[in-house]
């Protein structure tokens, strides 16, 4: 390779400099659905990549007349250019996107003309959830809009007071005898039960326990199975709580949850290649084929990316409608939402050990979804063992002077900047802010661990793993720290202090090659990402016992004879905040009219723009209200997405 050290550093720096100005006078003007402009975009991203990961191999391996620096520069090195091959595969297939809106604009007129509607079963599967859970998830499926469906809550915790809840609202209640194969044997044996009816199901539909159906889910999602080779639609999983991350550095108002990339940029572009996948929940699925592949596969405890691929087998394809059609619960704390990735980690490893892994011969599995598959093991295994080493070899460096990157500053510049330059400013472009370097780098370092840990599991041991279930609603109303995670991160926090001290103040005769400086600035951004990691650990209390959800609606409130008029700005289940200042005194109890709830409620507090009523939640009231705020007109997500807002927020959490 070709050296840079004869330039200074603004000439190492000006390719990037360039790349870095034309992203942004060009990108914000051109369409990032087009196929080609994102094909271009792509191609200079890779490119640009691989022409530094061919630097990385070339010329930066120590000699190996240092055989300790020569094997750690080698192996990490080698797990670098596999990131790298991952990586590679995952932007190819961002080219394309899809978006499924129009199709279904046109078929939901075609599907609702037919002389008989298809019968959907909505399952809503459930284990440990608490009744103010169910009890939504059960109002909001009972309001859903399509003709033709029947509501079955799936039990596999045998509690009678949920067979009660059932029967009061007029729901069908499903149990077995054991908990064999976790949630895909509850699915299955409900499956069962459902064939064995007169009036067998055409499709059934899956909700977890935490997830409220919008009005328009079964007619929009059903207006995209009208071919009879679709097996599956998908539809996006939306939260309307924030997740551990968002909460625990207060980002909840200025950037969304992690599943934003995935749901709304990442499966569009695998729909494009023909390659979406059932995510579980929010998911149609055809009765007869689910049927033809035995049910659900108990042989990976992510069943549902697993089914997908057995009805691909069999020629019936999944298609993913990217609409907002249901809302869910976010892992509320920091270890359910590890435990979860580690989990969906193990599931993909299982999968590609089992027998529609995608080396597996003969197996049916078009070529598409074997790629898909190798690039998201690699995801999983490899991206994460990188983001972990990238925190070791510097420390190492600084503090046993074991080099693993042979490099100056200049060439690392002349190769490197260029690269980073072009995905900073395509990425964002691409995802709409989404993905921002620091927060990519923040949610892969809290994950890390238990991910390589599901990794090793599935490699060693593929069967016999069992599913555990996310937990859902605990008690947030205490601040507690996440001393596991945190011990972790702080270790790897010392190292790196100690590694800058000891090699920067305390030895000031040791010799520091080009290297050190390199290896320095790579310090102070991985201590701004481990320090971020260890307030994430500290997770915060919760004082609300609803999530907040942005609506504008005019409310009418009355008490003794008079009515008062104002707007609101937000609600949640257990109260509304209206804008104006209180008619009566804190305390007062009034009627409170908007949409078609009607609801008692008392003034609670003054705000500074407004103030608060607390609801009285009971029988019908509950449920009109329950219909309101997931009815699709509120809404708690994030809007534009505005990098310096991010940074402002972090700052603030950790300076404040």
């Amino acid at each position: 390779m070709t050296s840079a050290s004869g330039m200074s550093y603004i000439d190492a720096l000006m390719p990037a400099l360039i790349i870095g100005l034309l992203a942004t006078a060009i990108l914000p003007w051109v369409n990032r659905n087009n196929t080609v402009v994102r094909t271009v975009a792509i191609v200079v991203c890779v490119g640009l990549g691989w022409r530094y990961m061919t630097w990385r191999m070339f010329s930066t391996i120590p000699s190996v007349d240092n055989p300790v620096n020569f094997m750690v520069g080698f192996i990490f090195t080698a797990v670098e250019a596999i990131t790298m091959v991952g990586a590679t595969a995952s932007q190819i297939f961002l080219t394309r996107t899809r978006n499924r809106t129009a199709e279904a604009n046109r078929n939901v007129p075609k599907l609702l003309s037919l002389p008989k509607l298809p019968k959907v079963d909505v399952l809503i599967c459930t284990y440990n959830e608490d009744e103010n859970i169910l009890e939504r998830t059960i109002i909001g499926a009972l309001a859903i809009n399509y003709p033709n469906f029947r509501v079955w809550v799936c039990d596999d915790g045998r509690r009678p007071w949920l067979k009660a809840l059932c029967e009061r609202h007029h729901v069908g209640y499903l149990t077995r005898s054991d908990n064999a194969h976790a949630k895909a044997g509850n699915i299955n044996a409900a499956l069962k039960k459902l064939a064995a009816l007169d009036e067998k199901p055409d499709f059934i539909s899956i909700l977890d326990a935490d997830f409220v159906p919008l009005p328009e889910f079964l007619t929009r999602g059903l207006s995209l199975a009208l071919s009879p080779d679709v097996g599956v639609v998908q539809t996006p999983q939306h939260f309307f709580n924030p997740d551990p991350i968002q909460s625990n550095l207060a980002l909840t108002r200025v950037w969304p949850d992690e599943q934003r990339f995935f749901f709304d940029i990442v499966m569009a572009s695998k729909d494009a290649w023909g390659g979406a996948f059932c995510c579980g929940t929010s998911s149609i699925i055809r009765f007869d084929a689910l049927q033809s592949i035995g049910g659900f596969p108990t042989d990976s405890v992510t069943e549902d990316y697993l089914v997908s691929l057995r009805l691909r087998e069999k020629g019936f394809g999944t298609v993913y409608l990217n609409e907002v059609l249901s809302l869910g619960l976010a892992p509320e704390g920091l270890a359910e939402y590890t435990g979860q990735r580690a989990r969906w980690c193990l599931g993909f490893v299982q999968i590609c050990r089992g027998p529609s892994g995608p080396l597996k011969i003969g197996n049916g599995l078009p070529f598409v979804d074997r790629i898909m598959l190798c690039e998201t093991f690699l995801h999983w295994s490899a991206t994460h063992l990188f983001r972990v080493l990238g925190v070791i070899v510097p420390a190492l460096y600084l503090l046993f002077g074991i080099e693993a990157v042979h490099a100056n500053v200049i060439d690392a510049i002349w190769y490197l900047a260029p690269f980073l330059a072009a995905q900073i400013g395509i990425f964002l472009w691409l995802t709409d802010g989404r993905v921002i370097p620091l927060m990519s780098d923040l949610y892969q370092m809290l994950c890390s661990t238990e991910v390589l840990k599901g990794v090793v599991s599935g490699l060693l041991r593929p069967k016999g793993q069992k599913f555990k279930v996310t937990a859902k609603g605990g008690d947030r109303s205490k601040q507690f720290i996440q001393w596991p995670l945190l011990r972790i991160f702080g270790v790897l926090l010392a190292l790196t202090a100690i590694g800058i001290a000891n090699a920067f103040l305390i030895d000031p005769t040791r010799p520091l090659a080009e290297s050190s400086a390199i290896a320095l600035f790579w310090s102070w951004y991985n201590i701004i990402v481990l320090t971020l990691c260890c307030y994430v650990c500290s997770e915060q209390q919760q004082r609300r016992k609803g999530e907040r959800f942005d609506v504008r609606v005019p409310v009418t409130i009355s008490a003794g004879g008079a009515s008062y008029e104002f707007y609101a700005s937000d609600v949640s289940v257990s109260g509304i905040h209206l804008l104006g200042e209180p008619p009566l005194h804190i305390g007062s109890p009034v009627r409170a009219r908007f949409a078609d709830v009607s609801i008692d409620a008392y003034i609670r507090r003054k705000t500074e723009h407004g103030f608060g009523l607390e609801f009285e939640n009971s029988g019908q009231s509950k449920a009109h209200l329950l219909r309101f705020i997931f009815s699709g007109r509120t809404s708690t997500s994030v809007g534009k997405i505005k990098p310096h807002l991010v940074a402002t927020a972090l700052a603030a959490r950790i300076f404040r």
